[in-house]
């Protein structure tokens, strides 16, 4: 879950929340600087910074940050120096720095802004520069940056001062044309996925909100359809109405433009029949999907899913070093389980700078 996810759970929650957000990494990463997650007072979690190795220790932290008020940073030090270092335990061995906020006052504010720009479909920046330590921040709505990949965060030194400029991107839009069965579990996915997607139809009684309860719709003729939306560059587009003159229509009006992907459903002598002869552009993909022998609705919309995920990726930094799964024999929280080849233990040296290691017995 990104940062338009996790707005939208601070705007109609009633409990109080602190943000986690990874300020750095060093060596194995599954998330990287900029990912967030929140954590209620009702014990809640929405989104990951890990795959399940620190977010019980993150919990543990909250009743404490919400009944001080105060920030903090945590660094999970999971490098192995030797055999019996944690990072071997659960199969991590990088270095991640987190910032853990309650969710008040100037902060929540910016978060709302940060939300309502999101929601108008634009990018949104949070400046935080640090006053005292990590304790404390003064919080700034920026633009953002317009080509940023998915969230982001960069930690510098400007002035003396120490500043965490975090990025945030809108949800990229997804028009899927055509509202027949198998769109449903494309639009389920694909709204998973971090999609906003519009469902267009000229069949009123397919295009609902009983079919599609969260999509946005657009009832009309392909021309009304484009004409509307207004599309661009940066949108997606699934051609999958099943009606060959409506879909030739839509690709006619969609070829002289950009756009970051329009996939067609159908066979490869289908669509070469809609382009009549001319070029192929290289964002259109077809046959739609990924090549995994998909075979009913399900596993369809499953290809379909993944590929736009890959296209909406590609324009991401490659990660050279990943974590290979967390497989862990104990939580990370304060009432930590034992482990064969030792035990778990926090401690914090000065300033507030928390550490977690595995000593030997």
């Amino acid at each position: 879950m990104e940062m338009h996810g996790l707005v939208e759970v601070l705007f109609r929650t009633p409990h109080r929340a602190v943000l986690a957000t990874v300020m750095e990494v060093e060596g194995h990463a599954y998330r990287k600087a900029g990912a967030s997650m929140l954590l209620l007072e009702n014990g809640s979690r929405y989104g990951s910074i890990s795959p399940g190795c620190l977010e019980s220790d993150l919990s543990d932290r909250v009743e404490g940050l919400l009944r001080s008020g105060g920030a903090e940073m945590v660094e999970y030090d999971m490098r192995p120096a030797d055999d019996f270092s944690w990072g071997e335990a659960i199969g991590c061995g990088g270095m991640i720095r987190v910032l853990l906020e309650p969710v008040h006052g100037m902060l929540l504010h910016v978060l709302l802004e940060v939300k309502r720009r999101l929601d108008r479909g634009q990018e949104a920046g949070l400046l935080r520069s640090f006053v005292s330590s990590y304790t404390q921040a003064e919080y700034k709505l920026t633009e953002g940056e317009p080509n940023a990949a998915g969230d982001a965060a960069v930690l510098k030194m400007e002035d003396g001062v120490l500043r965490l400029v975090s990025s945030y991107t809108p949800r990229p839009r997804l028009l899927l044309f055509g509202a027949s069965d198998d769109a449903v579990p494309v639009v389920e996915l694909a709204q998973k996925s971090g999609f906003r997607v519009t469902v267009a139809d000229w069949r009123e009684g397919l295009c609902t909100s009983l079919r599609f309860p969260r999509a946005s719709r657009v009832i009309g003729q392909p021309e009304r359809i484009v004409e509307r939306l207004q599309l661009t560059e940066r949108d997606y587009v699934l051609i999958m109405s099943h009606h060959y003159p409506h879909d030739a229509k839509l690709l006619e009006l969609l070829l002289p433009n950009q756009y970051k992907y329009v996939g067609v459903m159908g066979s490869i002598s289908r669509t070469e029949r809609l382009l009549g002869g001319r070029p192929a552009p290289d964002w259109l993909h077809y046959p739609v999907g990924l090549a995994i022998r998909a075979a009913g609705p399900e596993e369809i919309a499953i290809s379909i899913a993944a590929q736009l995920i890959e296209v909406r990726r590609k324009s991401t930094e490659p990660r050279t070093e990943e974590w290979k799964g967390c497989e862990s024999n104990g939580y990370l929280s304060r009432g930590r389980r034992g482990h064969k080849n030792g035990r778990f233990q926090a401690f914090h040296p000065p300033g507030r700078h928390w550490k977690i290691r595995r000593l030997r017995p």
